[in-house]
């Protein structure tokens, strides 16, 4: 049997989506139950504030994700939502976590995992900011204070977030040519696969590069799968 992997990012689980949850729990175990392998590339959760957060309302998601780590080896990189999952939940639902960025060989072609918001380099006051909550320093002192503290600090930041982007354009907010470039040469890569920008496609390149991007979740899933000789398939209900 072929292996076969799969790829997604910018599910956003939250309590107030439940319906999220229940497309993602139908994935994990239709889709993903017969894969090889699946990779999420961050943004799984809407938000994540250290792994003392119950993340209540999230428990069957939470729970199939464990069944499914149990059959199968489920990969997960940091968004920038849920950069502060660390490694007491990866052990509880049998994570392995990868740093960014992470390389396969996919038949004959090489690629390069990244979450995507490294390419949104027009966005600089995001990038800045992105600066700052990936340093060891901040994200000690983040997680040092007690939950209530942190819940209300990132519903701060997350209001800022949303007033800062309804003035931006969207080409700032999605990724800068230049450095798709730059990422294909300076990780040596024909291929890139990220998520971040919710805008899902494939975007090919001279010299056969290809950037597949996946899509954020709604009433249906957004997938990446690579099935050996066939090759790559972006699934997305907008494709």
């Amino acid at each position: 049997m072929a292996e076969e992997y799969l790829f997604i990012s910018d599910c956003h689980l939250d309590a107030g989506r439940p319906e999220v949850s229940q497309v993602l729990i139908r994935f994990l175990g239709q889709q993903a139950g017969k894969a090889s392998r699946l990779y999420i590339l961050g943004d799984l959760f809407e938000v994540w504030l250290g792994d003392d957060d119950p993340a209540s309302g999230l428990e069957s998601a939470i729970t199939a994700l464990t069944g499914l780590a149990s059959a199968i080896p489920v990969y997960f990189m940091a968004g920038n939502r849920d950069f502060l999952l660390g490694e007491r939940f990866a052990a509880r639902v049998g994570l392995t976590l990868l740093e960014e960025p992470e390389y396969l060989q996919l038949g004959e072609n090489r690629a390069v995992l990244i979450h995507g918001d490294t390419l949104c380099t027009d966005d600089h006051d995001y990038q800045t900011f992105r600066a700052q909550v990936r340093s060891p320093a901040w994200q000690a002192e983040f997680l040092a204070k007690p939950l209530p503290e942190r819940q209300r600090i990132a519903a701060r930041l997350r209001g800022d977030s949303t007033a800062a982007m309804a003035q931006k354009s969207s080409q700032i907010m999605d990724v800068n040519q230049q450095a798709v470039q730059a990422c294909f040469a300076e990780h040596d890569v024909d291929t890139i696969v990220h998520g971040h920008t919710h805008r899902p496609a494939v975007h090919r390149y001279a010299r056969d590069r290809t950037r597949y991007v996946l899509g954020d979740w709604h009433s249906r899933p957004s997938y990446l799968c690579w099935r050996g000789s066939r090759g790559f398939e972006l699934i997305d209900p907008r494709l």
